[in-house]
């Protein structure tokens, strides 16, 4: 037979089954998340780099409003069976996502199911404690992470006559940087954000003190305020000693002090690191970084910090197809030079010792100064009971009421105690509350 011939008689027949057997379909896998202007557009390359990775999954990331938003609207999605396979939803809503066994599927379970390698031991130990259980099996996917650190103007500083590369470390050196601040002339010496995350959450991990019994809640339901000890009535009360002269000034809850150290107002600032992108490109000045302060007379202080941010879970009720899907997904994200261009990007903690590696092999902490505290920060030490993070029922309410009572605090309404003693009430309330409508109850 003639080889021409042949061939196109081969050709034909590949032609012919090609039209006859459908294309395979890809899964298509929801993610629903948060991530709003800059970040978003990160969300959304991260998934556009996986699904050019691979021809089988196209993730769909789909911005659903701030984290309350977000979680509340996974909630009706999933009692109506529309739920996505993935949610982002914050740290301080794990205790909640935990109770949910029915509609939740834990990540250590769908990556050992769909034999995909995952190892906490990968995870940095101040990231993957606080999503995981108290065998350490982690139940959601750690994605955004940061942690406080110290942002000061070293224009300021040198006005003031302070050293403009030395940050002030303990809280007794930032209560005198900031009455020198004051004295030459800043409208305040320094402000935070995110009162009860910085003030008392992070604080207390900081000084390797318990925000409650049962090791902040991880090691059950029936946990007990205990943050109105001596040490935090003693450090509120000398905030709200510096509050009358503006050494200290607070300026509100969540971020709205971010835009006084921006414009110039205040000389220090502390706030999450994930904020330090959008102080550079805001700011008319040259920023100075330090780690979290601390009393420097308390013993093993300064311990480490606790993150804030957000995790991904995985939610039951979806065909089996779209999980072998996320758990390939996840695997894309862990790795190192997939978290290592996240971190740079955003700001955000990488969350594996790996990319941490990378990202300073590559010289990205030589090249921007004050990139890497927050990872110093939260690997100082071995996390502890106390440190490791909070996993207490219903503590986006109970945060709120933190920061109600530091409000009463600063305001002069309440001298320290009362006001701490009133939180740890009226948080305790909020616990039983949890606590009677588990399901594990």
């Amino acid at each position: 037979m003639n080889p021409a011939f042949r061939f196109l008689q081969l050709a034909a027949i590949a032609i012919a089954i090609g039209l006859s057997s459908p294309a395979q379909a890809v899964t298509e896998i929801h993610w629903w998340h948060a991530m709003s202007g800059e970040l978003r557009k990160q969300v959304e390359r991260l998934a556009a780099d996986f699904n050019a990775s691979q021809s089988q999954y196209r993730v769909i990331p789909s911005y659903k409003g701030s984290y309350t938003e977000t979680v509340t609207a996974a909630i009706f999605a999933f009692r109506s069976r529309s739920q996505p396979a993935i949610v982002q939803v914050n740290e301080i809503a794990t205790a909640t996502m935990t109770a949910a066994k029915g509609a939740i599927y834990p990540v250590f379970e769908l990556m050992r199911d769909e034999q995909e390698a995952f190892s906490p031991a990968a995870y940095l130990p101040a990231v993957s404690g606080y999503y995981a259980d108290v065998d350490g099996n982690m139940l959601s996917f750690p994605f955004n992470a940061s942690t406080p650190i110290l942002y000061y103007n070293k224009k300021l500083f040198r006005d003031a006559g302070l050293d403009p590369e030395v940050a002030p470390k303990t809280w007794p050196e930032v209560g005198d940087a900031a009455k020198k601040l004051r004295a030459a002339g800043a409208v305040c010496g320094f402000t935070t954000s995110w009162p009860s995350w910085i003030n008392v959450e992070n604080f207390s991990a900081f000084h390797n003190l318990p925000i409650s019994t049962r090791a902040n809640g991880f090691g059950g339901l029936d946990a007990v305020l205990t943050f109105n000890n001596p040490l935090m009535v003693r450090h509120i009360s000398q905030l709200v000693e510096w509050q009358s002269t503006k050494a200290f000034d607070y300026s509100g809850r969540a971020q709205t002090a971010e835009p006084r150290f921006q414009n110039g107002e205040c000389g220090i600032f502390i706030g999450s690191s994930a904020t330090r992108a959008d102080i550079k490109a805001n700011s008319k000045f040259e920023v100075g970084y330090g780690m979290l302060p601390y009393w420097p007379d308390v013993a093993g202080a300064p311990q480490n910090t606790i993150i804030g941010g957000a995790t991904l879970w995985v939610l039951r009720n979806r065909p089996s197809d779209e999980y072998k899907g996320v758990a390939k997904f996840f695997s894309f994200l862990s790795k190192p030079e997939v978290q290592a261009s996240w971190h740079q990007n955003t700001g955000y903690l990488p969350v594996t010792r790996a990319a941490f590696d990378l990202t300073r092999a590559q010289g990205f902490y030589d090249r921007n100064p004050g990139t890497a505290i927050s990872i110093e920060e939260i690997t100082l030490k071995p996390p502890t009971e106390n440190s490791k993070g909070v996993r207490l029922g219903s503590f986006v309410l109970i945060r709120d009421v933190i920061d109600d009572e530091l409000e009463q605090a600063f305001s002069g309404k309440k001298p320290a105690q009362a006001a701490l003693d009133s939180a740890v009430e009226r948080g305790d309330k909020l616990l039983r509350q949890f606590e009677r409508a588990s399901p594990d109850r």
